[in-house]
Formats: C-alpha cells, sequence, structure tokens
C-alpha cells in the first residue's frame, strides 16, 4: 500500500516538474520579450539537468551503500525541501494572459464592448488544440516518447541485473552470494549520455556557420528530431531482442544491453528540447 500510494504521489510530482517549470519560464520570457532564446534556454536546461543527475547518481549509490534501500529516498527528501524553498524565494508568479472571447460566448452584451477577457480555461485550450492540428501531432510525438521513455525507466534495472547475475555467476567461488549490481553507477552513465546528446543538439542545430551561398550550415530541429527518433527506436527494439530468448549470440553478451541503453538514454535530452 505504501509502495503504491509513493507511485500515485511520485506521478503527480513528476507531472508537474515536466510541466510547471518550463510553464514558468515560457510565461516570464514572453514577459520579458525574449521567447527567441527559449530553444537554447531549454538545451542548457536539460543539459544542467543531466550534470545534476550524474552527480545524484553516485549519491544515491553511496545513501543505498549507508542506509539500504530507502537511502535514496530518504535523502531526496532533503532536496525536495530545498527545492520548493528556493522556488518560494526566487520565482516570481506570472499569471497567464486574459482570453477575448465575444459577448454572445461570454452571454453579456454592452454598448460599444463586444468583447470579454476572461482567465484561460480548459475548454479554451482544447480550443487552440483543434485549431491548429501541428499542436495535437507534437503532443502526439511526445506522448509516444515519454510512453516508451517510462518502459524503459520500470525495465532497466531488472534487466540489467539479470544480465549481470547471470555474466557473473559463473565467477563465483560461492553461488549463495548474491551479486550485486551498481544501480547508482549505472544510471550516471546513462544521464552521462543524455548529457552528451543534449550537447549535440546544441552544437548542431545553433551552428552560425554558412556555406559559400550564405545558407545556414545548421541542423533543421525536424531532420535532428526524426533522427533522434530513429535512433530510440532502433537501441529500444535491439535491447529488447537482446534480453529475449532467442536473441542472436551477437546480443547476448552483457556489453550488448548497457551500450543500447546508454544510446537510447542520449535521446531525451535532444527530443525534449525540440518538442518543449
Amino acid at each position: 500500500g505504501v509502495l503504491l500510494m509513493g507511485r500515485v504521489l511520485g506521478g503527480i510530482g513528476t507531472s508537474l516538474l515536466f510541466s510547471a517549470p518550463e510553464a514558468w519560464l515560457v510565461g516570464e520570457a514572453q514577459k520579458e520579450g525574449v521567447e527567441s532564446s527559449l530553444g537554447e534556454t531549454f538545451g542548457l536546461a536539460y543539459a544542467g539537468d543531466s550534470i545534476v543527475a550524474i552527480l545524484a547518481g553516485q549519491m544515491a549509490g553511496a545513501a543505498a551503500s549507508s542506509r539500504g534501500p530507502t537511502g535514496p529516498f530518504e535523502l531526496s527528501v532533503l532536496f525536495l525541501i530545498m527545492g520548493g524553498i528556493l522556488a518560494s524565494f526566487m520565482w516570481k508568479e506570472n499569471v497567464a494572459g486574459g482570453v477575448s472571447t465575444s459577448d454572445d460566448d461570454a452571454g453579456s452584451k454592452s454598448e460599444g464592448d463586444d468583447t470579454t477577457t476572461s482567465k484561460p480555461t480548459i475548454r479554451d485550450a482544447i480550443k487552440v488544440v483543434k485549431s491548429d492540428p501541428k499542436i495535437m501531432l507534437v503532443g502526439a510525438i511526445q506522448s509516444m516518447f515519454e510512453a516508451a521513455m517510462y518502459i524503459f525507466v520500470l525495465n532497466w534495472p531488472p534487466a540489467v541485473s539479470k544480465a549481470v547475475s547471470s555474466y557473473f555467476a559463473k565467477f563465483a567461488t560461492d553461488s549463495s552470494v548474491a551479486i550485486g549490481t551498481p544501480y547508482g553507477t549505472v544510471f550516471s552513465c546513462f544521464m552521462a549520455s543524455c548529457l552528451l546528446g543534449s550537447t549535440l543538439f546544441g552544437q548542431l542545430t545553433g551552428s552560425k556557420k554558412v556555406d559559400k551561398n550564405g545558407k545556414s550550415k545548421a541542423m533543421s530541429t525536424e531532420n535532428f528530431a526524426v533522427g533522434m527518433l530513429g535512433i530510440a527506436a532502433v537501441a529500444m527494439g535491439t535491447a529488447t531482442l537482446s534480453i529475449s530468448s532467442s536473441a542472436p549470440r551477437i546480443l547476448s553478451t552483457l556489453t550488448s544491453l548497457p551500450v543500447l541503453s546508454t544510446i537510447f538514454s542520449s535521446t531525451p535530452g535532444p527530443i525534449f528540447s525540440i518538442l518543449m
């Protein structure tokens, strides 16, 4: 029951984490008139997330070694409190602008003024999505990629643990001794790969070099997104094949699963930077 409730609350917290800061940043950028720098800002933000996650993986491993399986959760409470305090004192509240609606929709009408301004609602957001199919397409792409990402997040620990146990079991002198998996170190490696992906995104799409015809040499975000999604699909599919019973011998080694997982981990940073 406790674990289930923790998973529910964790899902709510994750949803807020992936929406509230971005919404605040977009609102603040619109207020300051610097919307053109949002792409670069999101790229730097995801690169910073990766650096923090690398350190977090090492700290979680140390906490688990000293306090047991609950150590990382106990340590996370401290950082959550610190984050809440910093957001409370350092963030300025920004409120979304009003939505202009006709008096026929609002049910009120006055002379010389046929529009009213009201706070945006979920219905207004749905109207915006319906009016522009591109918004729905971007949302669908993000939803499907996040579904694959969360499947990966839930399944990589048992998959890597099984691969480690099966490989090192033949070298163990005492079969009763459990073979541990350095989850913190593995997670840090994944986040280092995510940092690499975010850095490549910034370098390839933000290039200011031009060719002889004056055209920019920077890769378009659309082409970069297609490439990253393709790499993610191939890496996830091959990793799934490597842990199946009918896997080819070349994929049935211990190295194939971590390598493929690391390749997949390089894609979320660039993809989220593009979609945001």
